[in-house]
This record gives C-alpha cells, structure tokens and sequence, in this order.
C-alpha cells in the first residue's frame, strides 16, 4: 500500500476508533502573573492644563509615549496631587490645586487604574472637592485609595482582582497641607498612624495574595530618604506588604529590596514627579545637573509570579523590578499659543537622536534631507545638545534610584 493508500486507510480507522494520534506530554501551564507600572506625582500646575488645552489630543498627548507601557500592564498607578473638582471648588493656583474635568477620563484612556489621593493637596478645594474628586475618579472606573466620603470608606481596603489574584491597595499620607478630618461621617483623608496602618496591611495580607501600599511621605527636593521613612517602610514589610510605592519630594529616590520580620519586599521610597512645571528653566547647557532634577521621573515596572512553596502554599513572588527613567520636555520660554509639556521614556528617546544624527551626518542620506550646509550643521548640533541632555538624565536617575534597577 502507497502513502496515499495508508493515509486514506488511517482516516477511516480514526473513525472506527483505530490509529489513534499519540498522546504527547502535556505542556506545562504558564504560572499565573501580575504586572504593575507606577510613577509619581501628577501635578496640575496651570501651564500643564495649558499644554492639554492647547494639544488636540489633551491630556493623554502629554504622555503618549507612556500609554502602550500602563495600557499593557495589568496595573498602572500614579499619585493625583490635585483634587478633580471644577463644580465644587475654586481655579487652581500656586500651591492649591484643581485639575479639569477632563482629566479623570483622560487617565483613564491612558490605561491608569489606581491613583493614591491621600497626599498634602487633597483638601486643595476642601472637604466638599474630596467628595467630587472621588465620584469624578468612580465614574471613570478609576480606583483611589486614601480618601472617601467618610472615614469607613478611606479606611475601607480596596481589592483588585486579575488573573484569578487579588491584590490588595492601601494608601496614607504623612502631611497635610489643611487637615480637614474633623467627623468620621465627613470627607476623609487617611492619616499614616503606624499602628492602625500596621492593622490594615495585615487584614490585607490575609486576605490578598498581593499588598501594595502608597505612601505620601519624606522631605521635598532631598534624594535620601529620611530615617522615618526607613523606620516605617519596615514596620509595613514586616507587617505583610509586598510592594510600597512613596511620593511626594518631587525628586527621586532610592529603590530597594528591603528585609523585615522575615520578609522581603520592594520598596520605591520616591517615584518623583510625572508630570509638572518645576524646573522649566533648566538647560543641561546652562545648569548643573541637580538643576533638572524635578523634571527627572521612574516608570517602576514590576511582575509577580505565582510560586508554590516548600509548605505547598501558593505564594506571589517578585520576579522582575525595573526602572525607566523618564524625562518631562518643557519648551518654557516660547510664547503661551505653543505651550508644551510632554514626558518621554528616555531610552526610546535616545535612539531615536542617534538614528537622526545618524541620517543627518551621512554624506548622502544628510543632504537629502537637508540639502542647505548650514541648517544641516545647526540641526546636528542641536541633535547633539539634546542627545547630551538624554544622557545626563539617564545617569542621573540611574544614581539616584539604584544602578541595578535601571533598564539600558
């Protein structure tokens, strides 16, 4: 019989139950895995609402660059340092917030799922712009922990679920501008108390496989964190947390594995600012490194994995911790009508300056795309500033957080 013939032979045995396939190995089920990407302060100083305005895509054009990162991440956190309260309180000004009410749905477009509201600006616009923030934050299906309409729901433990995890957010602040808790019936805002914040983390470990807290804390503009910070940071490791995500300096700080009560946990002592209007002066040409430093910002990318024990239990484990360093552009200096503030990834940026210096400074490809002497020679050297800047605030992240957590 030709192959033909056994083929045919064989399809009609499959019919009567003969010539059965063979039973491979069965492939190994891939472990169940959560992603996060968090990054810091989201200030809405009023040349940032500008910049919004002004750009056809509003919000989400300020950092485009980074939507594919939190679209892809099962999780994506920022610290809203602003109410979200256009009906209840008054226009935003220096150092008293209020965001558009285009901006809830712009993070949610951005792929945004959970925003710490417990910071020094959440009683920008009093007790009443707390309770508008948050129904503005609901109504977008945004997750805020730190502040309710009461005190019950600002302590109430907030539970996330994906891949059949549940992870478990809690956020707290150190400082308050205006403290405004007076009722536990009144708009609230949780207070880090060591003790009751302890109580928290562990009813969260008991009932999550995963505890994230948000932590508003330390001195502003100081890249070390202050022994405070340390004292508590291990309090909450040992207490049951995996992953505390600090903010607040406006610079950043350290990251790093921390040890506490026989556990082990990821600690970003500050995520500095995301997006902001501080120094928008700052020229790599004109200043000294440090003077960028509240324009320098950290994507945090981390993924658990499910592990199984030596006890047999089903445990999260932390699997990989990376920072990408970030850099907010500011044409300060141009006139209002072209106002424009955006944050990049800098390593994406980066490549692509030296692919156009590249084109640029090839004898052939260059005068193509800039047949005139002149302007090709000052479009290099403006290509070479800019690349210069890059790579100064790539190093410059890269020494503050941790060399070991910076991707390259």
């Amino acid at each position: 019989m030709g192959r033909l013939g056994l083929g045919l032979a064989c399809l009609l045995a499959l019919g009567l139950g003969g010539c059965k396939p063979r039973a491979g190995k069965p492939l190994p089920t891939p472990p169940s895995s959560l992603s996060l990407v968090a990054v810091g302060d989201i200030l809405m100083h009023q040349d940032v609402q500008l910049a919004a305005r002004l750009d056809p895509g509003g919000f989400p054009a300020l950092w485009a660059d980074l939507v594919p990162l939190f679209k892809g991440a099962d999780f994506a956190f920022a610290n809203l340092e602003s109410p979200v309260a256009p009906t209840m309180g008054q226009p935003g000004q220096p150092f008293q917030f209020n965001a558009p009410d285009t901006l809830p749905a712009a993070l949610r477009a951005s792929g945004f799922t959970v925003l710490a509201t417990a910071n020094n600006h959440a009683f920008d616009q009093g007790a009443k712009g707390v309770r508008e923030t948050l129904e503005r934050l609901r109504a977008q299906r945004l997750t805020a922990v730190g502040t309710g309409e009461d005190r019950g729901v600002a302590e109430t433990l907030q539970i996330l679920e994906r891949q059949g995890l549940r992870v478990a957010f809690l956020g707290f602040t150190d400082l308050f501008n205006l403290d405004l808790n007076r009722r536990a019936t009144e708009p609230w805002v949780r207070k880090l108390d060591l003790e009751p914040a302890l109580q928290a983390v562990r009813e969260a470990r008991a009932r999550a496989d995963l505890v994230v807290v948000s932590v508003h804390w330390g001195n502003e503009y100081q890249h070390q964190p202050t022994r405070r910070q340390r004292d508590i940071a291990s309090a909450l490791v040992a207490g049951g947390c995996d992953l505390i995500l600090g903010h607040h300096p406006h610079v950043l700080q350290p990251v790093e594995f921390m040890e506490a009560g026989g556990r082990r946990a990821l600690v970003a002592f500050s995520l500095g600012n995301f997006i902001s209007n501080q120094d928008r002066m700052y020229r790599a040409d004109q200043f000294p490194v440090a003077g960028g430093d509240n324009r320098d910002g950290a994507a945090l990318k981390v993924r658990f994995e499910q592990k199984v024990g030596a006890d047999g239990r089903r445990g999260l484990e932390l699997a990989e911790a990376l920072v990408e360093p970030l850099w907010t552009e500011n044409n300060w200096g141009a006139p209002a009508s072209r106002r424009e503030i955006r944050v990049i990834r800098v390593a994406a940026a980066e490549a692509r300056v030296r692919a156009e210096l590249d084109r640029l400074s090839d004898p052939k490809d260059g005068l193509k795309e800039l047949p005139d002497e002149a302007l090709r020679r000052n479009a290099i050297l403006e290509k070479q500033e800019y690349l210069r800047t890059l790579i100064l605030r790539r190093r410059r992240v890269a020494e503050v957080v941790g060399e070991a957590f910076v991707s390259r």
